[in-house]
């Protein structure tokens, strides 16, 4: 049976498929008459189209929000975290259909997808802990008969706009913690791959979330330019590039929101010369071209100490060999970028550190694929002795090229990676624990890996790196998340004792 959620004919004279938002607990279509084009992005068609909210579309479901928070608000924690388990649950149960949306419109393999799901489910689980991470604290007798406590209590309606490369995961790295704290959310998906999001919401539905506590509009800026200004948003949860962050964050934070805004990377894998090599060119590999690059946390540069450099960039060379390329669904290694546009950008790198004088090692242009001819294909890049005034080192390419750069040793590398515009995720290859531990006391980067590849946090950690990569002083998920989540109050206390009059139900006592 078709989820409805997703998507429907426009109309009984109409064979396109047309994606709806969601509000008030059901697929609904708002009053705006633009959509976009979802592809297929290993085939290079469109597959449905999604509308794209109005003004007036994002305020009719930012007031469907406000109607449901304040009962949700009021809902113990006990139901909350019913639902919640419901929803994992759900999403467990049914993660191979999901993880098939997410092949279809983004272009992931499908293992990559379970992964991402994975991750997703374990924020999930972190948010059933709400009982015990959304405590406040008591101070007894401050002054003579006088107590302090403090209570965290929901922001009410907020925002979350997420990204194209994780239509699961990021998402929920946000909502579960939103709601488990008893807020209702609005999320904005990317229009690139949208349909997840609606999935997710019947499946909060049908784990017995009320109607309104989470919506869905698709669109774009006009839509992320609703939500920032909407008054009654009191939050945004954003991740994507570092222009668009840094942008949602000044915006909202002058419209008096609190703003968690995520932006891009610029990650370095730093080689010593005592690294075992064989174990380094996989993560490179892994980190490199896993999701086809497009990822926050990929290693899309390796540092590597000049006497060990030829070395691993020949066991990187054989294992890229290795790889196939094609639609996710056949059981390849890596599937198509997202767009033909971001493919052709992409590949522009190529031409530029060749133009800058880096060595193309293998080019990934007009690689064998297995897949339709028109996906948006791009193969597994690598690059040698790119220069760092080059475009392809200093921005953030996110696609499947690797560049490699020598240095002389730890100083140098070090050196690179702290004078990057980016500090989101970085890591060190040594089997050397001084160099290791020196490395994580001293590189300016919020992620650190040592021997692993991409550092990213479990969930009852938090997400989020530092300088460009971060705006705001929240991460996601984690501790950091209940807090951004919740608001804080200060409750001062004195109540007369009973020897001042009242009742006295305790024992007779002779004075």
């Amino acid at each position: 049976m078709a989820d409805t959620a997703l998507a429907a004919p426009a109309s009984a004279a109409s064979d396109t498929v047309v994606l709806d938002h969601w509000v008030d607990g059901a697929p609904w279509p708002g009053s705006s008459d633009r959509t976009g084009p979802v592809f297929d992005p290993a085939r290079g068609v469109v597959q449905k189209e999604v509308r794209f909210a109005s003004t007036e579309d994002v305020a009719d479901a930012v007031a469907s929000a406000s109607r449901a928070a304040a009962a949700w608000r009021d809902s113990s924690i006990s139901k909350r975290t019913q639902v919640l388990f419901a929803f994992r649950e759900l999403v467990n149960a049914r993660k191979d259909e999901l993880a098939a949306i997410l092949t279809s419109e983004h272009g992931k393999v499908t293992s990559d997808a379970l992964g991402e799901i994975a991750r997703g489910l374990e924020v999930i689980e972190f948010a059933c802990g709400v009982g015990t991470l959304n405590k406040g604290a008591y101070s007894e007798n401050v002054s003579t008969g006088v107590d302090v406590y403090t209570l965290r209590q929901p922001l009410g309606v907020v925002g979350i706009i997420s990204p194209f490369n994780f239509p699961a995961m990021v998402p929920m790295w946000f909502f579960p913690l939103a709601l488990a704290a008893g807020n209702a959310v609005v999320l904005k998906p990317s229009e690139k791959d949208p349909s997840a999001a609606n999935w997710m919401a019947a499946r909060l539905k049908e784990a017995g979330l009320p109607d309104g506590v989470f919506s869905v509009v698709h669109g774009d800026k006009t839509a992320v330019d609703a939500l920032l200004e909407h008054p009654d948003v009191r939050a945004i949860s954003f991740v994507g590039s570092t222009p668009i962050a840094r942008y949602v964050y000044e915006t909202g934070t002058r419209l008096g929101k609190r703003v968690q805004a995520l932006g891009g990377a610029k990650n370095h894998m730093l080689v010593l010369p005592d690294a075992d090599l064989d174990l380094t060119a996989d993560a490179a590999v892994n980190a490199g071209f896993g999701s086809a690059g497009e990822r926050c946390m990929a290693v899309s540069v390796v540092l590597a100490v000049d006497t060990v450099a030829d070395a691993l960039i020949e066991k990187v060379r054989e294992r890229m060999g290795r790889l196939t390329i094609g639609d996710g669904t056949r059981g390849t290694d890596m599937g198509p970028l997202i767009t033909a546009a971001h493919r052709d950008k992409v590949a522009s790198y190529i031409d530029v550190a060749s133009g800058d004088g880096a060595d193309v090692v293998i080019d990934g242009r007009g690689v064998a694929v297995d897949g339709d001819a028109d996906g948006f294909w791009l193969g597994p890049t690598l690059l040698d002795r790119v220069p760092t005034a080059s475009a392809a080192y200093r921005e953030e390419i996110f696609g499947p090229v690797l560049s490699v750069i020598r240095v002389a040793g730890y100083e140098e590398g070090l050196e690179m990676i702290n004078s990057g515009a980016f500090g989101n995720g970085t890591a060190i290859f040594t089997n050397d624990g001084g160099a290791a531990r020196r490395f994580q006391h001293e590189v300016q980067v919020g992620m650190i890996g040592v021997n692993v590849p991409i550092p990213v946090p479990v969930a009852y950690h938090s997400f989020g790196g530092w300088k460009a990569s971060l705006f705001g002083d929240a991460k996601a998920y984690g501790t950091h998340g209940f807090d951004f989540f919740t608001q804080e109050k200060a409750v001062t206390s004195r109540w007369l004792d009973p020897s001042h009059g009242g009742l006295n139900l305790g024992f007779p006592q002779h004075e």
